[in-house]
């Protein structure tokens, strides 16, 4: 192995493998260092395991609602066996992770390096190996951040008396091998939620403590209302704007956790696990990034332009640990980023992170699929009076939404459409009648702003209307679209009716 590469990157997640390959590839000495396992959060902690057991939890919802479709069991019980949830997580995992691993040690011109790197200098690294425990330094033209994000710790007063094997994390709930009598969550973003309803589907007591006044809380209100009714009819206690303010233990060897409600009571709430699904900080801390000249945010995310250059010369970041929106797909597509603007096409214009539609799904059931902006974004975006390109006109010039007092004042330019789910025949058929879609609309330049869907398969939904926004089509197009029938995508057509009929 040499000591000097082009090109080195640090973590192999879904940007930083298969970056590394593309410089590889094209020739050039290349080094990937990774200091747990190839594959990134994606393939061993995150998306491919979560969504293998969200399958399995799926499968018992099915099985335990058939009588309404007019089957049921009549000889035994449903049971739910643990162990084999997770053997066939781990199963899937090995083989995704043993595939990115191969592709790795198969591409000429690429050293795979066990261990965990940090700064020297601007061009130089040092590598504490894994397997010897030795260091190596190294150097290179170029340097590539992709070491990704953790779960964040405990913040909460005694937390340090639960029991390890009780105070979970979103890594350490899937290795369970019994069901938790009770799961408390703390936190109401994507991970919570995921986990919360997974573990009520297999047969556990759920509990989740929100600090926000809402699940979701990036998402408009009616959305996170919408989901919120959902959780709630499949048994999960929620307890929204409530403050957690300390732990203790009782003699049978519950947890306890005392809050305070957005009505200001006083609670207490008995649990045997609790999982921790307050966020996942950046892994900068150890990186030594002020040799390096790397600038972070107050949350120690990389500071990156929209080209994911950092502060310092020949040294970019992608992926979770750069900030922004934490998913694979946002990581993937900082890799063609890089890739086109570095390796395939260095001599033309340079791609941009600027103004990506970017789409995500939460993988509860049903699916909350999301691309674009929110209501609340719109409107803090195109306040009344901004012209067609979205930048404000002068305070002069803007007015406030039309009322009784100023009849005259410029109308707001954004438009929104809802509807239930269950106006969506196939939603009907498939007794999938829970949540809603929501779109949002320029009224001056026909685009759409933006997009959820709340209901079944939800993020197919949404794919549909983020391939339009993509390609440039109009609310109008949507509405006047011919969607196969009997399908859920056809529900486009009724949603975007309700902005007019030319």
């Amino acid at each position: 192995m040499s000591n000097h590469y082009y090109a080195i990157i640090i973590g192999s997640g879904q940007g930083g493998g298969p970056l590394a390959q593309a410089f590889a590839n094209s020739g050039k000495n290349t080094a990937l260092i990774e200091s747990t396992h190839v594959g990134g959060t994606c393939v061993n902690e995150g998306c491919t395991p979560t969504k293998t057991m969200i399958a399995s939890g799926r499968s018992a919802y099915m099985a335990c609602g058939a009588k309404s479709m007019g089957t049921e069991f009549k000889r035994s019980s449903l049971q739910l066996n643990l162990e084999t949830v997770r053997q066939r997580k781990r199963d899937i995992v090995t083989s995704f992770r043993g595939g990115s691993e191969k592709r790795i040690k198969d591409t000429a011109n690429l050293d795979l390096i066990r261990g965990k790197a940090k700064f020297v200098s601007s061009n130089e690294i040092e590598v504490t190996l894994v397997e010897s425990h030795g260091t190596r330094n190294l150097t290179a033209d170029k340097i590539f951040i992709n070491a990704g994000c953790s779960p964040a710790p405990l913040s909460i007063k005694d937390s340090h008396i639960i029991e390890p094997a009780a105070l979970l994390t979103s890594t350490s709930i899937m290795e369970l091998d019994t069901l938790p009598r009770h799961l408390l969550v703390i936190g109401g973003g994507p991970i919570g939620l995921e986990f919360a309803q997974l573990f009520r589907r297999f047969g556990a007591q759920v509990t989740i403590v929100q600090r926000a006044a809402h699940l979701i809380p990036n998402e408009d209100a009616d959305v996170s209302t919408e989901m919120e009714k959902i959780l709630a009819g499949d048994g999960i206690t929620l307890h929204l704007g409530a403050q957690a303010k300390w732990f203790a233990k009782v003699p049978t060897g519950s947890i306890v956790l005392q809050i305070t409600t957005s009505q200001g009571e006083t609670k207490s709430i008995f649990a045997s696990h609790v999982l921790n699904a307050t966020g996942r900080p950046p892994n900068t801390a150890d990186l030594n990034l002020e040799a390096a000249g790397v600038k972070t945010t107050v949350r120690g995310h990389i500071e990156v332009n929209d080209h994911l250059e950092t502060s310092a010369p020949d040294i970019y970041a992608l992926g979770d640990i750069k900030g922004g929106p934490a998913f694979t797909h946002i990581s993937y597509d900082d890799f063609r980023i890089l890739k086109h603007n570095l390796i395939t096409h260095t001599t033309s214009a340079p791609l941009s992170i600027k103004d990506r539609v970017i789409p995500y799904c939460v993988f509860t059931d049903p699916q909350l699929g999301r691309v674009g902006l929110t209501e609340k974004q719109a409107r803090a975006l195109y306040p009344p009076g901004s012209v067609p390109n979205g930048h404000d006109t002068t305070s002069a010039e803007r007015d406030l939404t039309p009322t009784s007092e100023n009849p005259t004042a410029a109308p707001s330019r954004i438009a929104t459409a809802a509807m239930p789910m269950s106006w969506v025949a196939r939603a009907l058929e498939l007794n999938e009648t829970r949540g809603m879609m929501k779109a949002v609309i320029d009224k001056e330049t026909d685009k759409i702003l933006g997009f959820a869907c709340l209901g079944y398969e939800g993020g197919e939904v949404m794919s549909t209307v983020s391939m339009a926004m993509k390609g440039g089509l109009t609310w109008r197009d949507l509405r006047d679209g011919v969607f196969a029938h009997p399908c859920m995508a056809e529900g486009l057509n009724n949603l975007f009716a309700q902005f007019g009929d030319d």
